[in-house]
This record gives structure tokens, sequence and C-alpha cells, in this order.
């Protein structure tokens, strides 16, 4: 048979399929309203069970496996569908809402910022960036700042969470679990290193370096054909302060050129990075949700089911709604047996009744769900 006749088959079968999903759909609308009226839950796992046993006896092999999975994702979107007619105003909307309501149209030009490290980190050049009159608290821990903004001594903190070469923050994403907080803004600074040393030192007998572990990470090509031994720093300020504070000619830090002006230093060699498309996604956070206008990009944060298919089925809800994921990151669960906590970033309006549909189920689904804002991206 031609492929043109196959593919006319395919056609009408795709048609039919369309039309007994829709019809399936509308269905399953009206057994939303009888679950409500009679108290009962939405997912019934043994119908479910009954129904996939039924199915795949009647097809053959290798087809029997492909149909399980087929109508397991019908369940999950028919279950998505169900909870979107049974939905009621939820806790996360009405946050969500005042949110929006409350929040200025611009950025305060003036506050109170928590940042990591000393003078002349990268964390105060993307605090200097998003503030025009900052008032910068350094400490000296992530930890810390994540401390600063929940009791209240400064408004805002400012946590790295990525770089495009040596990858996640993994201690950031797992402060997100431990403290409450939201995200207000992220942005995107591009991280040009430079070797520093001592005025006057000779180059070819510095044998020791220190940086940030990221920044050792991002810079260790350089590293590697210098022959040099990489120490660890809290950060690359810290790192330039203590070269500039020993008295040894043999050492030098890895940090920016203006912590060579900083702690008086010379610059030896510059964008000493891996690659030059070197950026760090920095983000601000708060103690309450600030929602700006153009807030397009949501973080959550949930757990789910350690079995097979899970993360699978969770994803076809996001593809069912059209939803972007720009982001999916997993952190091991401290104390559990090989169970994670998925970080999920995406890009969709604040306003975007699908997005606000999808969390709010999730919400629901998940008893160690956290939304951890709608905000810009700069």
């Amino acid at each position: 048979m031609a492929m043109q006749d196959l593919r006319q088959q395919i056609d009408e079968i795709n048609r039919e399929i369309a039309q007994l999903f829709e019809k399936r759909m509308e269905i399953s609308g009206e057994i939303a309203k009888q679950k409500k009226e009679n108290h009962l839950p939405v997912f019934d796992p043994e119908r479910e069970r009954e129904i996939i046993n039924e199915v795949t006896a009647g097809v053959c092999e290798p087809f029997a496996g492909y149909t399980g999975v087929l109508f397991r994702t019908i369940f999950d979107l028919s279950r998505s569908y169900q909870r979107q007619c049974l939905s009621t105003r939820s806790s996360l909307n009405a946050l969500i809402d005042r949110a929006v309501s409350e929040t200025p149209a611009l950025r305060p030009e003036r506050a109170v910022v928590a940042c990591q490290g000393v003078e002349g980190a990268y964390s105060q050049h993307a605090c200097d960036k998003l503030f025009k009159y900052p008032t910068i608290m350094y400490f000296s821990q992530f930890e810390d700042i994540c401390k600063a903004v929940d009791s209240g001594l400064c408004r805002y903190g400012i946590l790295p969470v990525e770089n495009s070469t040596a990858g996640s923050v993994n201690e950031v994403y797992d402060l997100m679990s431990k403290y409450r907080f939201y995200i207000t803004t992220s942005m995107r600074l591009f991280i040009a290193h430079a070797l520093l040393a001592k005025k006057g030192c000779d180059p070819d007998q510095i044998n020791i370096v220190y940086s940030h572990e990221q920044a050792l990470r991002q810079c260790k090509d350089f590293i590697d054909r210098n022959h040099y031994r990489a120490h660890v720093c809290k950060n690359t300020a810290a790192a330039a302060k203590l070269v500039a504070e020993k008295d040894r000619d043999d050492i030098a830090a890895i940090g920016s050129i203006d912590c060579a002006a900083l702690y008086d230093l010379q610059v030896l060699s510059t964008n000493i990075q891996n690659t030059q498309n070197n950026y760090t996604r920095f983000i601000c956070i708060s103690k309450t949700p600030e929602i700006y206008p153009g807030a397009k990009k949501t973080s959550i944060t949930f757990t789910i089911a350690n079995k097979p298919g899970s993360l699978y089925h969770l994803l076809a809800r996001f593809a069912a709604l059209g939803l972007n994921l720009t982001k999916l990151e997993s952190r091991p669960i401290a104390g559990t047996d090989f169970e994670f906590r998925f970080y999920f970033d995406i890009e969709e309006s604040v306003h975007s009744p699908a997005l606000r549909a999808l969390i709010c189920e999730l919400e629901n689904d998940s008893e160690d769900f956290t939304y951890l804002g709608t905000y810009t991206e700069e």
C-alpha cells in the first residue's frame, strides 16, 4: 500500500480518536460533578487499575505496554480536567492575587539587601544591578542570607542558583526546602574571571590559587594548564582579600577585575574562565511574595511518588496545558531511601488560567508542595 494511502488511514483514525477523546472528557466532567455531590475523591486507583487490565488484555504484544502508557496518560488528563471542574478558590490563588495587587509597578531603589561574601563579590555586582541605592549586609554563608530575610533583618537577599558552566548551586536548592521565602526577580550576570596576585610578584612563582568552588570549576582548564593547586574559599572576593593579607608571593586569587582595585592587587590574566559564555543566574528573595508587572516565570518545588512513570505522567500534565518548563532539578531528600524533591521553573504569565489551575492542582496533590514565587527575569 502506498505511503499516501497509509497516511489517509492514519488521518481518519486520528479524527476518530479526537472525537472519542472529546466525548470521554465531557463524560469525565459529568463524573466529576457526581463525585463532588457524593464527596468522592477524584483519584480512584482501583477503578484505573481495572481499566488498564481490561484494555491491555484485549491488545496483542508488543502493543499492550504502549496501550497501558496511553491510558495512564488519559487518566492523568482526565483527573486534571476533573479537578478544574471541581476547583474552588484556593488559598494559593488568593495569595498570588494579593501579591499582584499589592506589589508596586517598580522595584524599590533603596533597600537593605543580604549578600554572601565581602565587597567585590559577584553577588554584590548582581545586587547593584537590581537596586540603585542598596544598603548591603554581607554574610559568610548562603544560609545566613535566608536567616536574615526570614528574621526581617534584610528585606531582600541575593543568591546564586546556577552557572552556565558549573551547573546548579546545590546548597541553595537545598535551602529552598528548609526556609520559606519567595523569589521576586532573577537575573543573569556575565562572569569574567581574572587571576589576581600581589603587586610586584613574579607570575612564574604562582603555584596556589584561591577562589570559590564554583569559580574554580569555571576556570578548571586554566588551572590545569598552569598546574596550579586549587584551594576553596567562601567566595571570590574573600579569596582576593586573603591573598592581599597574606605575606606570600606564590599565591593568587580567581575573581573579578574589580577586586584588584578593592584589595590593591595586580591582574595577571583576564577572561580565564573555561568558556566566554559564562553566566551565573542570581535570584532576589523576600519574606513575602512580590509579583511585579510582566512576571512570567514561576518556580515551585514538591515531591512525587517514587514509582515508575510518576515523573512522566506529571510532565504530561504540563504538556497538555501548553506550559513550557525551562528548568527541572532534583535533589535527594535527607534521611530518605532514594526519594527526591523536584524543582520546576515554568515560563508563563502570572495571569495564565492554565498556570493557576496546574499549580493549585499540584498544591492539592502533594503534601510537600511549595510555591516559590512568580517573577520577572532580567
